[in-house]
């Protein structure tokens, strides 16, 4: 964990996401926390960013979502190097970003902390492997790496987050807004007027006790 220059929780979800065999999307999704919100919703235009933003949404919630955007990105990106050369590809990338509601520059800082933390990974010795299809091993992960951040939903509709008993709502830009799921995870407290969570992702709340016994054996 001292090797690689993250959040000490960050590292050990890269480390644990070796033994999950769903290292590269973690190497994504740190990436992607790592900088500011990649998503934006103009006021004048929130319709639409609101449905773009659908085009990559998961049903199982934020990480997987930001998966999908760097994924689609980096393909694009990719496809008109070879086409334009790589100058003409970064404006390509920075018009794409624009369409989608995109915040070009975050995304841009996500690719580079990205090649960063492989190249360091790769040098531990860490195996990078892909859970392909199989995003419940990423979640899995998830939960392993994030126990802490674990929230129950409560009969009034609101989440109790189970380490520190606060009663929190889920962030309004959440693709998960509108879901109750039982139990998620979370990677962001925001506290405005309301208490709120951001960066959630759904687990199964059976899969705390399982992964994290040390902790969660002694609750409720």
């Amino acid at each position: 964990m001292a090797r690689l220059p993250l959040d000490p929780v960050h590292s050990k979800a890269l480390i644990l996401a070796s033994q999950f065999k769903c290292l590269d999307e973690m190497l994504i999704a740190v990436a992607m926390l790592s900088v500011e919100s990649i998503f934006y919703e103009p006021r004048e235009k929130l319709d639409e960013a609101r449905t773009a933003k659908k085009c990559f949404a998961s049903s199982k919630g934020d990480h997987l979502t930001l998966i999908n955007v760097y994924r689609t990105s980096i393909e694009l990106l990719e496809k008109r190097k070879s086409e334009v050369g790589k100058d003409k590809a970064e404006k390509v990338m920075r018009k794409w970003c624009k369409e989608n509601f995109i915040n070009s520059r975050s995304l841009r800082h996500a690719r580079d902390i990205h090649s960063q933390i492989r190249r360091l990974v790769e040098q531990i010795g860490l195996c990078i492997s892909s859970c392909g299809d199989d995003t419940l091993q990423f979640r899995r992960c998830l939960a392993a790496a994030f126990f802490l951040n674990a929230a129950l939903k409560q009969p009034d509709g609101t989440y109790r987050a189970l380490a520190s008993g606060e009663v929190v709502q889920i962030h309004p830009t959440s693709v998960l807004f509108r879901t109750k799921a039982d139990c998620i995870i979370f990677n962001e407290f925001v506290k405005t007027t309301n208490k709120y969570i951001r960066n959630i992702t759904i687990i199964d709340g059976l899969w705390l006790t399982e992964l994290a016994p040390h902790y969660y054996a002694k609750q409720e």
